[in-house]
């Protein structure tokens, strides 16, 4: 078997960014394997990707039980790559994975019981091969079982030395202020908060953002490009091979209305004036906040996967393009 031997210069000129007030530093772009990796996917092409974002500094691999699809095939597949040869560098990644969303039947496999959640993190590290991951999340608050239940889970996984660190993702700023307050009362404190911020969704902003500055908890973002409509994909239209075709997915063909293609064709005009592709400007206007840790990026090739790393040659911003950025976007 071909054993990988990673560039030994991945390291070079690459942006690393602090995890709130911890000692974690993550790469400004992660990889996440929730699209393109499961096995109806084609184990060469995802290899390669994988490869090829180690080999350009991005230590953070992004998972979950539930990524595939089939459910946990994400995982199965991660663990090849591992005995593949990426495991032999093993100590130079950062690897994640959570629970809270539907996994297997039955009353156990879902949301955010103890039961669940500790029963889900043996399963993750089964699949992965791993004695640890670096941290896992509650995917998702449940509204049914006490956060005190769910935060002293994360505690122990900790404590049983399963995961190094913990996190939480799509909290509210009430349910991450409590959340926040119990792991630290559990004397595990918060890494970081996993939530979708794109231009399109600024949720986090208004409570969110200021929040994890005052605690010291990083901030990761999924769905940057908004599963794609922050690229040059829909330009003119819904194409046949797009999230957007499929019935189902998290984009439908609805959220690609005339209105928000206008937008999308705007800035791509301002994209095009900075030197920039759509997406590459997208990625660039998160990280301009120092109070976001890392991008979470789907791809499906090597080239897809390289456009998005040239974000990171600009990410600098005059005020004149920030306020161009918030008139289009502040349009009906």
């Amino acid at each position: 078997m071909e054993i990988y031997q990673a560039n030994e210069n991945r390291y070079t000129d690459k942006t690393y960014r602090r995890c709130g007030r911890s000692g974690v530093l993550l790469p400004s772009l992660s990889l996440g394997l929730w699209h393109n990796f499961g096995s109806v996917d084609v184990f060469e092409h995802f290899i390669k990707i994988a490869y090829a974002a180690f080999d350009n500094g991005v230590t953070h691999f992004d998972l979950a039980n539930n990524y595939g699809p089939v459910y946990g095939s994400a995982e199965e597949n991660f663990g090849r790559i591992l005995r593949k040869g990426l495991g032999r560098y093993r100590d130079e990644l950062f690897i994640s994975t959570k629970a809270g969303y539907d996994m297997w039947p039955g009353p156990y496999g879902n949301w955010g019981s103890r039961k669940y959640l500790m029963a889900s993190l043996d399963q993750s590290l089964k699949r992965m091969g791993l004695d640890y991951v670096d941290i896992f999340y509650s995917h998702r608050p449940d509204p049914e079982t006490p956060i005190e239940e769910t935060m002293r889970a994360l505690a122990d996984m900790v404590r049983q030395g399963k995961a190094l660190y913990v996190g939480i993702s799509n909290y509210n700023a009430r349910q991450t202020r409590e959340a926040l307050a119990l792991l630290k009362e559990e004397r595990v404190p918060c890494l970081l908060h996993q939530a979708r911020y794109s231009m399109f969704d600024r949720w986090t902003e208004p409570e969110l953002l200021p929040l994890l500055a005052e605690e010291g908890v990083g901030l990761v973002a999924f769905s940057p490009l908004a599963q794609g409509l922050l690229t040059d994909k829909y330009l003119h239209g819904i194409p046949a091979d797009s999230r957007a075709a499929k019935s189902t997915g998290h984009l439908q063909r609805s959220q690609v209305s005339p209105e928000v293609i206008e937008k999308v064709k705007q800035l791509h005009v301002l994209a095009q004036q900075r030197g920039q592709t759509l997406a590459e400007m997208a990625l660039a206007w998160l990280l301009k906040d120092e109070r976001v840790t890392s991008l979470i990026i789907g791809v499906r090739s090597v080239e897809q996967l390289m456009d998005n790393l040239h974000a990171l040659h600009n990410l600098s911003f005059t005020s004149e393009e920030l306020q161009s950025i918030e008139t289009i976007l502040s349009t009906p």
